[in-house]
């Protein structure tokens, strides 16, 4: 009888201590490959003429863009991995604007989109998934991506205003001073006609 109660004892902490770990086993996660993020046909909007050759020009940007299209569509690893890239892109091209484009405007949406890269790395390189948190980080980027294109559109056709407004305001003073310059003309050969 004394072996009794210290034997069940060991036999129920045996059986308890292998329930633990059982438990453990089952909350450990699993990088499902069949969630997919975002949707693979989702398109930025193009690039305007003007605004693709300062692209061309600024390469990272060129690459940062097929990344980010590229990230819409992947499995859980393959984001994670473009996560990464998106991340050092996005750093590199908050760091090296050209002058060109060094406004305000493009300067926040560079910001925004760092900062949004950054919050995509961090939700897809948690230890425990959260499937809706990564979806809504890739989401939030792929808005500050589009904010960033259509800035960069709206800069070049600002720009193109301001050429074709000032061209025209050079071209207007011409005319005037022509007009000037022929009525002056005009003027002195009435005055030599009136001293013959």
């Amino acid at each position: 009888m004394k072996f009794i109660i210290p034997l069940l004892m060991l036999v129920g902490f045996v059986f308890s201590c292998g329930n633990a770990s059982e438990e453990n086993q089952k909350q450990t996660p699993t990088n499902d490959a069949s969630i997919i993020f975002g949707d693979k046909n989702y398109n930025f909007p193009t690039l305007s003429p003007p605004a693709k050759e300062q692209a061309v020009r600024w390469g990272v940007l060129e690459d940062f863009l097929a990344e980010a299209q590229n990230a819409n569509g992947n499995n859980y690893q393959d984001l994670r991995n473009r996560s990464e890239r998106l991340k050092e892109y996005a750093d590199s091209l908050f760091s090296n604007v050209p002058d060109t484009l060094n406004t305000k405007p493009i300067h926040s949406r560079l910001m925004v989109l760092k900062t949004r890269s950054a919050l995509l790395f961090q939700a897809s390189h948690q230890a425990t998934i959260d499937s809706l948190k990564v979806q809504q980080s890739l989401e939030e980027m792929n808005g500050a991506v589009k904010n960033l294109i259509v800035q960069l559109n709206e800069k070049f056709q600002k720009d193109k205003i301001d050429f074709t407004r000032k061209e025209d305001e050079e071209n207007e003073l011409k005319k005037q001073q022509r007009y000037k310059d022929s009525i002056i003309n005009l003027e002195l050969q009435d005055k030599k006609n009136k001293k013959v």
